[in-house]
């Protein structure tokens, strides 16, 4: 049985398909623009089969499997000018007169667009084609050549076989399991995707495992029958997760299952609001001062029908709210007197008699006073968020976010006093910050006495300003940065308890969440989890 493998390409800007190549071991990959700047592997391919083996037609799409393709400097060859303005795609990308303009909608492989590009014609241009491209890669979409890989698929009693074979690179592997049955999900393809990382001697962290929530494997295993010494060899040896991930993954299992909760629900309230917006959010929140802003009544007062009508529909409903999260956006961005109503409205609709916990995302320094604090309080909130992202003024400055050390002093010692549980995130990896100011935010944590933390790694997310200006990462020392990481977490006697991963994210990287025992966020589990 045998398949073949295409690579295909196109970009979201213009809603058709362009396409580049890639050369590596003397292979020439035809890859997709997955947007404009966010450079993956789309890779899709058809295995035909006799019905007795029941996989006809399979498709299946591998993200990530080669490498960020760096050597193109596709982040500089590529952006949707759409969301800048003449005067600085000029200034930013054309002044060199090494880039011209492209129409991806009638592209003839073998036609260049020669007119010269000018501070004067720039106007014009762009308004008349779609996308910038450099002239180096215009040569390589002219050269493109598409590998020809086969898959041949057996079954030998309970073995499955996976012999794939390369053309161009003149190389084949074979990967061979025992088949799982109900314990994996579509193992057949799985192996395909498997036997591709083999194929190229692509090695990562997390495996073969691509999906934001990695848990959702080893609870599946656990349901199935397996035994954690049984799913960890499963996770080892079928999907190639290394011993760190897996140990991360089994310390998480072992909470989630301990919280998880199906006699419940949980109930979220979002509050699209922002003093200012953060280049790397790609959330539903708008800055309250621009031009969504003049909406902002109008909100409140449809949220607090929409409170008043789910409470009605939760009054006939079987189960439950076992906890309660308001999130945005920046739900602190509430006046003192939308907060005190939006609370009241709640409780006076909401049966919180079995409610465990009751957060209030109050991320903002700069949307935050003593007032609003014991406002919350007063209201049954038990659990806050203030998440400095970084202790780097100059960083936090770079991502639109404003920062005032002695007011998130003072806040944060307000609400230790009325004995919030207090959460903090990090970011690691935010533009142009170094692994020294990672540190120095890190040791700077020892100063506050906090019930979780949560460390993000940066994800470039399509929706976010950041996505569109720029996808350079400056180079961080891993190992000594989750160094510090552990060694933090055990001074403050916190495990981790939820995890998640997204995509465009550090290749090693994932969210952590880390508590002290009994403080575990219950929403956050239930969330990552789909409970």
């Amino acid at each position: 049985m045998l398949g073949s493998l295409g690579f295909y390409s196109y970009t979201t800007v213009t809603k058709s398909r362009s396409v580049y190549t890639k050369t590596e071991n003397n292979i020439e990959y035809n890859i997709m623009i997955d947007t404009v700047k966010n450079i993956g592997a789309f890779i899709e391919f058809e295995i035909l089969s006799d019905e007795s083996f029941g996989i006809d037609n399979l498709t299946c799409k591998l993200n990530e499997l080669i490498d960020n393709f760096k050597s193109l400097d596709l982040e500089k060859a590529m952006f949707p000018y759409r969301d800048y303005s003449a005067k600085t795609i000029y200034d930013k990308y054309l002044k060199d007169k090494k880039t011209i303009i492209i129409d991806f909608d009638n592209i003839l492989l073998n036609k260049n667009y020669t007119e010269e590009i000018t501070a004067e014609n720039i106007n014009t241009l762009t308004s008349n084609y779609n996308t910038i491209v450099n002239l180096e890669l215009l040569k390589k979409i002219k050269e493109i050549r598409k590998d020809k890989i086969n898959f041949e698929i057996l079954k030998e009693n309970d073995l499955i076989k996976i012999k794939v074979k390369s053309e161009k690179l003149n190389k084949n592997t074979e990967f061979s399991y025992i088949d799982l049955g109900s314990k994996i999900e579509d193992q057949i393809l799985t192996m395909c995707k498997i036997s591709l990382l083999k194929l190229l001697n692509k090695k990562y962290d997390w495996g073969s495992l691509m999906g934001v929530r990695p848990t959702k494997v080893l609870r599946r295993l656990l349901i199935n029958g397996c035994d954690y010494k049984e799913a960890r060899k499963i996770l080892k040896d079928f999907y190639l997760v290394t011993d760190e991930k897996i140990n991360l993954m089994e310390t998480v299992v072992k909470k989630e299952l301990e919280l998880l909760d199906k006699e419940h629900i949980n109930l979220y309230i979002g509050i699209p609001f922002c003093p200012t917006k953060c280049k790397y959010c790609s959330f539903a929140s708008y800055e309250i001062n621009g031009g969504v802003g003049r909406f902002y009544n109008d909100f409140v007062e449809a949220l607090l029908k929409e409170i008043q009508i789910v409470g009605d529909f939760l009054k006939t409903y079987s189960k439950k709210v076992s906890s309660i999260y308001f999130g945005g956006g920046t739900p602190s961005t509430l006046t003192e007197e939308d907060l005190k109503r939006a609370l009241e409205k709640l409780l006076e609709n909401i049966d919180i008699s079995d409610v465990k916990e009751f957060t209030f995302e109050a991320g903002r320094e700069d949307s935050l006073n003593e007032k609003k604090l014991e406002i919350m309080k007063k209201y049954s909130v038990d659990r806050i968020s203030l998440n400095p992202q970084s202790f780097n003024l100059e960083t936090l400055k770079r991502v639109n976010r404003r920062f005032n050390r002695e007011n998130f002093d003072l806040i944060f010692k307000e609400a230790k006093k009325l004995e919030f549980i207090i959460n903090m995130d990090l970011i690691i990896g935010l533009p142009e910050e170094t692994t020294e100011e990672i540190l120095d935010t890190l040791s700077q944590l020892k100063d506050y006495d906090i019930d979780n933390l949560t460390i993000h790694c940066l994800a470039f997310k399509r929706a976010s300003k950041l996505f569109k200006e720029s996808q350079e990462r400056n180079s961080i020392d891993r190992d000594l940065i989750e160094r510090h990481i552990q060694k933090i977490v055990e001074e403050k006697s916190m495990k981790p308890y939820y995890m998640y991963r997204q995509k465009n994210i550090i290749e090693w990287g994932e969210n952590i969440g880390y508590s002290k025992e009994g403080k575990e966020s219950i929403f956050n589990i239930e969330m990552i989890e789909e409970n």
